[in-house]
């Protein structure tokens, strides 16, 4: 199976996280920002993975650190399930619509941490989390987890439909990139991903 887990210990946050990449989408979120819990759900359902993720943050200070340190053990977590990302397709895209929000999410798991996050949220927070944290989230997901990845809201009018378009755009992109190729995947012509 591909499982890992992870641990962050620091004097901003505690947490603990356990990802099965062949799951069925259950997911166990709690890191005391209700939005960010909801978002992250949203990406480990639509990806058909099983998460368990808690957080202890000072949110006496503000989200900003629960939410990086998240995307940090989330995306941890994912580099570890991979192991040597060998014979997974390695790329995935999909689109998800969110009533009048659609947003476009590619990946590829090539080992090359890159992110290009547009999301274009107009309001400051979803409930009490910052939306300028939530491209945070997508980048710094992105080089923990080692990955090349480019989200884009195509269009909406809500925020909370384009942040969770965004998030689910970017759980079918991971889906399709994760699984194996019948064929021999990562294909590459250096040999290695």
């Amino acid at each position: 199976m591909r499982t890992s887990t992870a641990t962050r210990q620091t004097k901003e946050t505690q947490i603990h996280g356990l990802l099965n990449l062949d799951g069925s989408g259950v997911a166990k979120v709690s890191t005391g920002i209700g939005m960010l819990d909801h978002l992250i759900t949203a990406l480990v359902a639509h990806a058909r993975l099983d998460l368990e993720l808690s957080c202890q943050g000072d949110l006496h200070v503000d989200d900003h650190h629960t939410v990086e340190d998240c995307a940090l053990v989330l995306g941890e977590l994912l580099c570890g399930a991979l192991g040597d990302r060998a014979g997974i397709r390695r790329y995935g895209c999909a689109y998800a619509p969110l009533d009048e929000a659609l947003a476009r999410s590619v990946v590829d798991l090539c080992t090359r941490p890159f992110a290009s996050v547009r999301l274009g949220l107009q309001r400051e927070t979803l409930g009490t989390l910052a939306t300028e944290n939530l491209p945070h989230f997508l980048r710094s997901m992105a080089f923990a987890g080692r990955l090349t990845l480019h989200v884009d809201v195509l269009k909406g009018e809500n925020d909370h439909h384009k942040a969770e378009a965004a998030f689910k755009s970017l759980a079918l992109a991971l889906r399709g990139a994760i699984e194996f190729d019948p064929r021999g995947g990562g294909v590459s012509t250096k040999g290695v991903l």
